[in-house]
């Protein structure tokens, strides 16, 4: 027996003495207990956690997963929880603002996780940060069993470990914590995979099965590299490896929404594939599995109706989430390509939610502005118009309704003035973008100009905003974002 699996019998020994207690293989931590702990252990990886958090929920099997591994390997590393609305102290003590947070402890030393939601995702984020960056493969049976090991593996093939190139390498390998990698001298492992010269292979099990890098090899590039190639030509949007969607390079996305449970499920995924290998490298394809309960907010923001699925988006993350949508009906090869073709070469708009014009939106004196009649009403040059951006949901936006009511009776008989509302969710325009609610806008007559108010929302506050045509301002009052509340702390 090594001195390492005595060391960690002994430890574990200790803590059944001490009273250590674990859920799932996970310690269970405390303020009166967390220093020691802390303290007992090299690495400890703490989940800050709350017990109606949905993400939490979630964490749970693969956490514990990653924390059996890691146990039946004789790891040095611990894996340990905290109930953050019960241990306020420590929630607050390591700045836990959302749940789950998660810390990684060296040595006592916190730094925060930054890997992903699966067990192999913490496992292989948590041995990048405490052993060398690269497993060194000495024979033909190591490399073919590090090759097999994850979906996504990378050898480094340097005939001296010690060169220039092999440190950019290694120096690459220790930035990224999502995949394995692996690197060697060995002649036989270079017979193995016919290799000829230094080199660098992705090795995956889906799409081509490998890439082999091609260009200058320096630390940035291999990084871009295994970016480009380490993710499937078409990927399912999940919350675990949403970061890797949109933290990548690419920043144009083709988006599928359909039901895997439809019947025809396969053909569709197989031409939406066909169509991926046409624009590797320049459009991300994804798909979202409509069937899902955590993506009805997706296709809300989108405004997706079930009868027209399946259908695309592709939406711009450079510059703002711009949204563009097919302009033929129906799901094909065809109208994929002549689609993300139409996006990349300009010709194809962007495309702003809107709603019908209700039939009475002028019947009361507060107007109902959409899309299609803003521009109409609210840039009457013989009128100063007033408008708030509300959201549904938005507990400010409820509150500010019998004063906003109030205002449009104020001035209904006025013919120069107009009081409206929009809803900002449902309704998007060119020109305005929105970043809280409310938000309240005049546009001035004469010149159009956008005065936005951020006085106190009071009737007599607003009145005079109005009859000063902007002037007012006083102290600007707490908004709130563009997101659905919720009563509990966000759930990062």
């Amino acid at each position: 027996m090594s001195l390492l699996s005595k060391l960690i019998i002994l430890l574990f020994v200790i803590a059944i003495v001490l009273g250590e207690e674990r859920e799932d293989d996970v310690l269970v931590l405390k303020k009166s207990d967390f220093d020691q702990e802390i303290a007992t252990y090299k690495f400890v990886l703490v989940e800050f956690y709350a017990p109606w958090c949905g993400h939490c929920k979630a964490l749970t099997p693969e956490y514990a997963k990653a924390a059996k591994q890691l146990l039946e390997e004789k790891s040095e590393i611990q894996l340990a929880k905290v109930d953050a609305t019960v241990e306020t102290e420590l929630a607050e003590k390591y700045n836990v603002k959302g749940y789950p947070t998660i810390k990684f402890f060296r040595n006592g030393e916190p730094i925060d996780y930054t890997g992903g939601r699966t067990a192999k995702d913490i496992v292989n984020w948590l041995k990048k940060k405490t052993g060398p960056p690269a497993v060194t493969l000495s024979a033909v049976d190591e490399a073919l069993k590090f090759k097999d090991s994850q979906d996504v593996v990378v050898i480094g093939f340097f005939k001296d470990p010690e060169s220039k190139l092999a440190k950019e390498y290694l120096d690459a390998a220790f930035t990224i914590d999502d995949q394995p990698f692996g690197i060697t001298s060995d002649e036989n492992v270079y017979k193995e995979f016919k290799v000829e010269k230094d080199t660098i292979i992705l090795f995956k099990k889906f799409d081509e099965g490998k890439n082999e890098f091609d260009g200058e090899i320096t630390q940035d590039n291999i990084k871009k590299f295994i970016k480009t190639n380490s993710l499937p030509l078409v990927i399912e949007f999940s919350q675990d490896n949403a970061q890797k969607i949109f933290g990548g390079d690419i920043k144009l996305h083709n988006l599928l929404f359909v039901s895997k449970k439809s019947e025809d499920f396969d053909e569709i995924f197989k031409k939406y594939h066909n169509v991926a290998k046409d624009f590797k490298n320049k459009v991300l394809f994804v798909f979202i599995n409509s069937d899902e309960e955590d993506h009805e907010k997706i296709i809300e923001f989108f405004g997706i109706k079930k009868a027209e699925q399946p259908t695309l988006r592709l939406i711009k993350l450079d510059g703002g989430m711009l949204k563009y949508k097919p302009e033929a009906d129906g799901f094909s090869e065809e109208n994929t390509r002549t689609f993300v073709n139409g996006v990349l070469d300009g010709k194809i708009k962007q495309h702003l939610l809107s709603q019908d014009l209700p039939d009475d939106w002028d019947k009361h004196p507060v107007k109902v502005l959409v899309n299609k009649n803003f521009d109409e009403i609210a840039f009457d040059k013989t009128k100063d118009v007033i408008v708030e951006f509300y959201a549904p949901w938005c507990g400010h936006c409820k509150k500010l309704v019998p004063i906003y009511d109030e205002l449009g009776e104020k001035y209904k008989d006025r013919d120069d003035i107009v009081i409206a509302k929009m809803d900002a969710t449902a309704n998007e325009l060119e020109h305005t973008k929105i970043q809280s609610f409310p938000t309240i806008k005049l546009y001035k007559k004469e010149t159009n100009e956008a005065v936005e108010y951020h006085g106190e929302r009071t009737f007599e506050e607003l009145k005079n905003f109005i009859d000063s045509g902007g002037k007012e301002k006083v102290e600007k009052e707490p908004e709130e974002e563009p997101k659905e509340p919720d009563s509990k702390k966000d759930e990062l």
